[in-house]
């Protein structure tokens, strides 16, 4: 499988974590100073990404999702290409993806690492089914990600299941 190459800007953007860190180890942090942007200072230069929405903090949406009556659940190069755009629909930061294709049945197992967590798909084929974990922490919009999915595998029936990991009280 062909791995993209990573784009370097002169400046990463906020959906780039890993470019920024490198970019800020580098020494250009001084620079940006100089130049009048703004750059993490204080508390705020170790932000946890906890999520608060609907008068709740908490660490991030998981999305379990069941696909039933599914197809293409055989192919790799739709699940690779559902995961790389449900990443990047949910406006997640994409770090990595990884993908296994087992024999006889053709399921694929396989997970997209965020730098907001992940996303998983297992396939069945045989059973036309489909089991997605969709876990996002910060500003990225999980929710986003079911519509890819959807248009990717049309599923005759979801099942869908919302948990808010790491609630605190």
């Amino acid at each position: 499988m062909e791995q993209s190459a990573r784009v370097r800007r002169a400046v990463p953007d906020e959906h780039d974590g890993v470019a920024r860190n490198e970019w800020i180890r580098a020494g250009h942090e001084g620079k940006r100073r100089q130049a009048g942007l703004s750059v993490l200072e204080g508390p705020a230069a170790k932000p946890d990404h906890f999520v608060e929405r609907e008068g709740l903090r908490f660490a991030g949406t998981h999305l379990i999702i069941d696909f039933w009556g599914a197809s293409h659940l055989d192919d790799i190069a739709t699940v690779e290409a559902a995961l790389r755009r449900a990443a990047v629909t949910a406006k997640a930061t994409l770090l990595q993806v990884e993908l296994h294709s087992f024999a006889p049945s053709g399921g694929v197992t396989g997970v997209a690492v965020l730098a907001e967590s992940h996303i998983s798909i297992h396939t069945w084929p045989e059973c036309a089914y489909a089991a997605i974990d969709v876990f996002m922490c910060g500003s990225a919009e999980p929710h986003r990600a079911l519509e890819v999915f959807r248009l990717a595998f049309e599923p005759a029936t979801v099942a869908l299941m919302e948990h808010k990991r790491g609630l605190m009280s």
